[in-house]
């Protein structure tokens, strides 16, 4: 299937390159801002753009996807609102154990 790694789009290349061969390596700041900026050039027939965004409490980034006309998030990966609740779990799984030591 040569022909099929040919007409992927160059986001998917550089996604793929990414983590080729590093399952759970982390990704520089620099290949993740090629990443990210060859997602948008994909994106842009769409009118949408990528963003990461810091989870302040969990110090974890999710990916948000913006409507460039309206500039209304369109979706989140993973959803914010998960994220929330799994952050808060984590805090109350932590003052039980505090209180319980």
């Amino acid at each position: 299937m040569p022909e099929a790694e040919a007409v992927k789009p160059a986001a998917v290349q550089a996604m793929e390159s990414a983590y080729e061969g590093k399952e759970s390596a982390p990704v520089s700041k620099e290949k993740l801002e090629k990443i990210v900026a060859s997602l948008n050039e994909f994106m842009a027939p769409a009118n949408t753009h990528t963003q990461f965004v810091l989870h302040e409490k969990l110090n974890e980034y999710y990916v948000t996807v913006v409507d460039d006309v309206t500039k209304e998030v369109v979706r989140e990966i993973p959803n914010r609102k998960v994220l929330d609740m799994y952050a808060a779990m984590t805090e109350f799984v932590g003052l039980f154990v505090d209180e319980k030591s």
